[in-house]
Parts: structure tokens; sequence; C-alpha cells
């Protein structure tokens, strides 16, 4: 929805002193010696809001055209503006702050978490179980899901609709991991705040899995997927693993955070898993 005009001078002297303010500390960057910079640099910016340089230049200067609400998310995210900041800018672009917008929000604390353990694999997913942002490792253990659309954005609708989605967990816990996420998404879909979209994954789940609608109709509420996690990378094999969780209480939107216990095997596949990345080995 539209507030009125887009102010392309405020939206880019918003958008710059928000980036002059930001130190590179703030977000997990080393600083450099010679570094005399106030603040980010347009392209360290660019590349936390996954946008061209030239793009967020055309921004800062005032000769942008619109900015989509995707666009905005971005560069809110980047900034990590919290929410009444979040909401200006939109304004500032001509947009009226929506919730679906508000969801996809990452919580301001839970990115700076997120920054400083860039090493490790970490992940933020939404109250629906949207993953919103990954780090490296965690996008080289789980896949790159943050660029999923529609309902396959939601982590337990890929566990019933895509069988790559298993991979991740060995063949004996599948059965435990499919209903630990049923029994999150039931208490979603039962929540004023979140239970349109997730009774719109219900729905689309009853009508295409089998599997989904018997576990469904079990009505289990209290199952949980435990800190222990034994998780599978197709060239590092098992890794044990703990699952430590952050939870926002404004947006409901948590924060996983995947370790092993030094000194084993499995936190040497950790470590690895920044240096694989997200290519195979051959």
């Amino acid at each position: 929805m539209h507030t009125g005009g887009m102010d392309r001078a405020q939206l880019a002297d918003f958008v710059r002193s928000r980036r002059l303010a930001m130190q590179p500390e703030d977000v997990g960057l080393a600083r450099g010696p010679r570094r005399r910079t106030a603040g980010l640099r347009r392209e360290e910016l660019a590349a936390l809001c996954l946008m061209s340089v030239d793009y967020l230049t055309r921004i800062e200067q005032g000769r942008s055209t619109q900015p989509s609400t995707q666009m905005l998310a971005a560069i809110a995210r980047g900034l990590r503006l919290d929410r009444a900041e979040r909401d200006h800018l939109l304004r500032l672009a001509g947009l009226e702050p929506q919730r679906t917008v508000l969801d996809e929000h990452v919580a301001p604390g839970l990115m700076r978490v997120l920054d400083r353990l860039a090493d490790t694999p970490v992940q933020v997913l939404s109250a629906i179980g949207e993953v919103l942002v990954q780090t490296a490792p965690a996008a080289a253990l789980f896949g790159d899901v943050t660029a999923r659309t529609g309902l396959d954005r939601s982590v337990v609708h890929r566990w019933f609709t895509d069988p790559a989605s298993r991979a991740v967990y060995p063949e004996r816990d599948h059965g435990l991991r499919g209903r630990a996420f049923i029994a999150e998404l039931r208490q979603a879909a039962a929540d004023p705040v979140t239970a349109e979209r997730a009774q719109r994954i219900v729905a689309a789940l009853r009508s295409s899995s089998e599997e989904f609608r018997g576990i469904w109709a079990a009505h289990e509420v209290g199952v949980a997927h435990g800190p222990e996690k034994v998780l599978v990378h197709p060239e590092l094999g098992e890794i044990e693993a703990q699952c430590q969780r952050l939870i926002d209480a404004d947006t409901g939107q948590r924060l996983l955070v995947f370790t092993a216990t030094p000194g084993t095997v499995s936190a040497e596949r950790l470590r690895l898993l920044a240096v694989v990345g997200v290519q195979r080995l051959g």
C-alpha cells in the first residue's frame, strides 16, 4: 500500500546516515589497520544486503526508482534496523509497512548475535518455520534456502514435499523430525498472530501428503526436536551437534546455533563446513 510519493532525498539521507553510523565490528567484519572510512563502505553494505554496489549508490544519491518491498527488507536487514527504523524506511520509499514485512524482518538483536558467529552454523527462522537468514556454514550444512519462495520457504512444507530436504538427518531420525515439525506447525496454527499463514501450510500439506495427514490427525503437541541432533553432510559424514535456541520475544523468531563438543570429530567437521561451503568436494 502506498503512503504517498517516494521521498528520494530523505531515503538517500537515511540510508547513508545509517551506513556511516555502523562499524565493521557491528556486522562481524575486521577493521584493517589503514581503514579511514567512517562507518561501513558502500561495497560492504551492498554485500550485506545482497545487492549491487551500483544500486546502493543510486539509492544513496537519490537516483533510484522505487525499491521493491523485498529490496527494502534486504536494506533494513543489512543496516540492522529495528522495527521503527524499518517502518520509517518503508514510508520514505512510499510504502506502508505490512504484516508480511514484519514477519520477514529479522530482529536486530538476533542479527547481531549471528554476525559474531559467522564461522558457526547459525540460522534464524520465522515464527512459522521459514529460514530468514543463514551463516555460510549453515548454508553448507542445510543448503542455501533463503531464496525459496511461497510455501516452499517453510521447513515443514519442504520436509513433506521435497525428499531431498530430509538428507541432512539420518533416516533413523526422520520419524521424530517429522512429528516435531508438525507439533511446531500446530502451535503456530493456534496462535492468532501466525494462524493465517500456518493454516495455509496445513491446508496445502493435507491435500498433498498422506504422511502429513496421518501425523496431523494424531494431534501431538508435545513433540520436541531436543538439543541433541545428528546431522549429515554428504562429504563430511555424520555430525553429532547440540542446537541452542534463542527466541526473540517480540517476533517469535528463533536463532539456532549448532555446536559440537570441542576436540571431537564432530567439532572438526563443523569447522570444515566453513572451508567446504556450498560447493561439494570432488
